[in-house]
């Protein structure tokens, strides 16, 4: 009984300390501006991905991808019935912009999240084992880093031929994982040699409990902070190869629309179907940078130093 009481005690304990940890950073966060302005595009933009289930509830005709005005033939303008206008088929473009907005935290959050998990872990067996493990691991990592991400994409799309948006995702993440892996490496490197690591070897915690248990807390936010420029870079990779013509057909994304305008020749002919798509790619990268320079100066109190100096 007692030992059981001392466990939970420990458990409240530690479950506490991530509280009060979360509250600071919160405190600190909300004190930066660009944070504040990330956070309220990327609300914004939330909220579109979550209205894009609405339209085709209205009316079919507002599908964004099959859903096509019957009165309509060929692009219009802003209407009462179409807020900005209608694209080369007469499908609702304001319905596309919002379906777009979901296939971006789509790639953006799903492609970061699993490199960020892939570049943690191998960060954290390589810093933590060491030897010829780390030699193998990073060494692997430098072959993946100097292969440009967009130019693989293409070649796998020509030889394999159009790939879908999870292919497209799954991709991105395995070769974005090497920059965070050599991060979280140098984390651990000096991680293993604090005392509460050597308390734990005295103590038989194992290799696997020492990794998951005791250095992983302290890297999670380090790696938190590097997902928010991985989902940039994958939502703008997305873009690209929807706008080369290598995306997922059976999606609407906001670089697909780009292609349709251009290949339709409406790119100096419709700016109510060229710019919304393009404001918004460049908007979200800038919210989700944003976010991360803000978490940049949570973690490193120098930072934050340095901006109460000016």
């Amino acid at each position: 009984m007692a030992d059981g009481f001392k466990t939970r005690k420990k458990a409240l304990s530690r479950h506490g300390h991530w509280i009060e940890r979360w509250k600071e950073g919160w405190a600190i966060y909300k004190k930066n501006l660009l944070g504040r302005i990330g956070l309220a595009l990327l609300s914004i933009f939330t909220l579109m991905a979550l209205a894009s289930f609405i339209p085709p509830l209205i009316d079919p005709m507002y599908g964004p991808m099959s859903g096509v005005d019957p009165a309509i033939t060929a692009s219009t303008g802003p209407s009462a019935r179409h807020w900005l206008g209608t694209d080369f088929m007469g499908r609702d473009l304001f319905s596309q912009l919002l379906a777009g907005a979901r296939v971006a935290f789509t790639v953006g959050i799903t492609s970061a999240f699993v490199s960020i998990v892939l570049g943690t872990l191998i960060g954290m067996v390589a810093g933590y084992l060491g030897g010829w493990t780390d030699v193998f691991l990073m060494r692997a990592a430098d072959l993946i880093m100097v292969m440009p991400t967009l130019l693989v994409v293409l070649i796998l799309a020509a030889l394999f031929g159009q790939l879908n948006i999870w292919s497209i995702i799954l991709i991105i993440a395995l070769f974005r994982w090497p920059g965070v892996s050599r991060v979280i490496r140098a984390q651990t490197l000096t991680l293993k040699e604090r005392p509460f690591i050597d308390a734990a070897r005295v103590a038989g915690a194992s290799h696997v409990r020492i990794i998951f248990r005791h250095i992983m807390p302290n890297v999670l936010p380090l790696s938190f902070l590097y997902m928010t420029f991985r989902v940039t870079a994958a939502i703008n990779i997305e873009a690209a190869l929807a706008f080369l013509g290598f995306g997922d057909p059976g999606t609407v994304s906001w670089g697909m629309m780009l292609q349709w305008v251009w290949k339709t020749g409406h790119m100096f002919k419709a700016p109510y179907w060229l710019l919304p798509p393009g404001i918004c790619i460049s908007l979200i990268t800038l919210a989700f940078y944003l976010l991360g320079r803000a978490m940049d100066e949570v973690l490193d109190p120098r930072l934050r130093k340095e901006g109460e100096r000016y």
